[in-house]
């Protein structure tokens, strides 16, 4: 993995749920990431979240602002390399519920570009159609598969 400094994470006997909790300037916050069949064969929905305490759901819609995107996505990208040792044929969808949240996955992407593609393919989906990732891409999504 390229990024050393990343959170602890719990994770689930199947590899497909991920705990963590991001420490910064709002305190304590419990994140959640959640792999998620899809109706195609071998592909993966990624969900990325605060966790709702209550229901102890992903909410993807709270922004946190908690001082550590860095550290945050990095750990999120380390649950990816978890996944994919156990899921080797998986195809992972990526997106934000928003276009500044989608904006923001791009431009992480784009910043550990040539370390990601050491690993895993990339794409893009513009336009409905995927194609390989280039950095100026306004995609709507990302598709990653391990190489």
């Amino acid at each position: 993995m390229f990024i050393e400094d990343r959170y602890e994470v719990e994770i689930s006997e199947d590899i497909s749920f991920f705990e963590f909790i991001s420490e910064g300037k709002q305190g304590s916050i419990y994140k959640i990431v959640q792999y998620s069949p899809t109706n195609l064969k071998d592909v993966y929905n990624l969900g990325f979240g605060d966790k709702n305490l209550q229901t102890g759901q992903i909410d993807d819609k709270i922004i946190t602002d908690n001082g550590d995107s860095e550290k945050v996505l990095a750990t999120v990208g380390a649950t990816v390399y978890a996944f994919v040792t156990q899921h080797p044929k998986a195809y992972i969808v990526i997106t934000g519920n928003s276009a500044a949240r989608t904006r923001l996955y791009r431009m992480a992407i784009n910043k550990y570009y040539n370390d990601i593609v050491q690993d895993f393919y990339v794409y893009g989906l513009l336009n409905g159609v995927w194609r390989p990732f280039k950095a100026n891409g306004n995609y709507k999504a990302f598709l990653i598969k391990k190489i």
